[in-house]
């Protein structure tokens, strides 16, 4: 199945908590950490599950700092 890549800067120390989150809603996107050290990490979100995953981000972004990013193409 093919997915949606995208990419998010957040604090590091949330790293595990939003990968907590996504797999607690089983199948809707997996979390994969790009950098560690700056907090880059890629959501890769199942088809159709866009909207799904853009409301648990904003309520995400209440609390903690999550911000969308574009990655350079190398």
């Amino acid at each position: 199945m093919e997915t949606i890549e995208k990419h998010y800067r957040t604090d590091r120390r949330e790293i595990g908590f939003l990968r907590f989150i996504f797999e607690a809603y089983d199948g809707i996107a997996v979390l994969k950490t790009l950098d560690p050290e700056q907090g880059v990490v890629a959501l890769h979100i199942s088809p159709g599950c866009e909207g799904d995953v853009e409301t648990i981000l904003r309520d995400l972004a209440r609390d903690i700092m999550i911000e969308p990013m574009t990655l350079e193409k190398r």
